[in-house]
């Protein structure tokens, strides 16, 4: 039964997106009742072009009903009491959705250009139901006029450019990353890379700063629409063209929001010291050839030979490790996002972390004990490493939320979550950095540049 539970649950259920999985789920069924596949052989089975509409159809009325469940979840979330929706109810992991998603127009617009309904031994995969939802999005971000998208936040690696390499004056995103910026549209770069110097960044995106530098068709007001955020929520550097590498660093106490301004040093210091530690013991327990980095707001393990790739699995091992590790001590919390902070009890003062009624006044009430508040951490796998970063993207792109809404005058009025777009390749729930940014706006969830290009070019199309 451990043996079970720990293949079954601890080491799968990570690599899943349970949301999708279940609509993949709800697409199963028709598929099995009205695909073909004996129309290789059967002269006598139904036309494809008829068992292609039938299963459109079915398709459609599912992705419209779940539509629906969706439409009824934001309207709950709205609500005081916190009582769960259906949709809550049958996926527990549902956070919170921003926009409004038209699934069937997004699944009508997919169907054409992957041709879905007419497949006969492959359903409806993991990858459809994925891209379905990055459609669905791109259509709600751009259709409200009362709230369009203001700003696009995008992951680095594999999102930008390829795994390890960097953004070239060749890139084809290059172009429309520019369209994005004479639309007025704001770009934030929140990338796991936690370089503290501008040249290191310019080295990984020479190609899109190079070019905006270039551009005679941007205004300065546009070129300085860009900014990079490095080690997820921990270096903010701003375009700068009298600057070498056409980037400066800001110092954080000018980005800093409050509650960031709130964790810490020390606790900072002795989170990472646990999270060493954690790295220390399994790179020994699982004999990994890798070397402990330590930064100023992150450690990690990098292999030793920068030729040789540690199996995946013993970087997920890692990352869980230390995740449950952290979570389980008196300092770290991966679950706490943006905005929502976690206070707690000092270590050593007994006093139980359930929130007690209001007590009735009393002549003398006892002390109340000191409180502080959890440092949020991000443990995640790099494809390469292991790292442990201070915060997480969705302190990253609140940062670009409340730097852009300051430069434009309103400090006090970030931009919202429903005018913000973060585009990014990991959004599983262990292991992967960008899951954070969910909670602070719409996401859309690529696998590739070249699928990233191709959703700018919807949006653009759109916007």
């Amino acid at each position: 039964m451990t043996t079970r539970y720990r293949v079954e649950y601890a080491l799968k259920t990570h690599r899943r997106d349970q949301f999708i999985e279940w609509i993949k789920g709800l697409l199963a069924v028709p598929f099995v009742l009205y695909s073909q596949p004996t129309g290789v052989f059967d002269k006598k089975a139904a036309s494809i072009a008829r068992m292609a509409e039938e299963s459109h159809r079915r398709y459609a009325e599912i992705f419209r009903d779940v539509e629906h469940m969706i439409d009824d979840h934001i309207s709950r979330q709205e609500e005081d009491n916190n009582l769960p929706s259906k949709l809550k109810l049958l996926v527990p992991s549902a956070g919170p959705f921003f926009t409004r998603l038209p699934l069937e127009a997004a699944f009508n617009h997919m169907d054409e250009r992957r041709l879905i309904s007419s497949r006969r031994y492959v359903s409806p995969s993991f990858n459809d139901v994925r891209l379905i939802l990055n459609a669905a999005q791109i259509m709600a971000v751009t259709a409200a006029p009362e709230s369009p998208l203001q700003l696009a936040t995008f992951d680095g690696d594999v999102t930008l450019y390829d795994d390890g390499e960097s953004l070239e004056p060749s890139s084809p995103l290059i172009p429309r990353l520019l369209d994005l910026l004479r639309k007025d549209i704001k770009i934030g770069i929140v990338t796991a890379a936690g370089y503290t110097t501008a040249d290191r960044y310019y080295d990984r995106l020479h190609g899109l700063l190079e070019a905006i530098a270039a551009s005679k068709d941007l205004t300065p007001a546009q070129k300085e629409s860009i900014v990079i955020m490095g080690g997820e929520a921990n270096y903010l550097f701003e375009y700068d063209p009298s600057s070498p590498h056409l980037l400066a660093p800001v110092p954080r106490e000018r980005w800093l929001t409050p509650e960031m301004a709130a964790w810490s040093e020390a606790d900072i210091a002795a989170l990472l010291d646990v999270a060493e530690a954690a790295l220390r013991d399994c790179v020994k327990t699982l004999n990994l050839p890798a070397t402990l980095l330590r930064k100023d707001r992150a450690v990690g393990i990098i292999p030793t030979d920068p030729l040789f790739r540690i199996p995946r699995e013993s970087l997920e091992e890692t990352v869980l490790v230390v995740q449950k590790i952290l979570e389980l001590s008196a300092l770290g919390s991966s679950a706490q996002a943006a905005g929502h902070s976690v206070p707690v009890v000092s270590p050593g003062d007994g006093t139980d972390l359930t929130p007690s009624p209001t007590p009735s006044p009393t002549p003398s009430p006892p002390a109340a004990p000191r409180r502080r508040r959890r440092v949020p951490f991000c443990a995640f796998n790099g494809g390469r490493d292991v790292f442990v970063d201070i915060g997480d993207k969705s302190w990253g792109v609140t940062v670009c939320q409340r730097w852009f809404a300051a430069k434009a005058g309103r400090p006090e009025q970030p931009i919202a979550g429903e005018s913000t777009l973060h585009i990014g390749d990991q959004f599983l729930s262990a292991g992967s950095n960008d899951f954070k940014a969910r909670s602070v706006g719409t996401t859309a969830w690529i696998a590739s540049p070249a699928e990233t290009t191709e959703l700018l070019d919807d949006l653009l199309a759109r916007v």
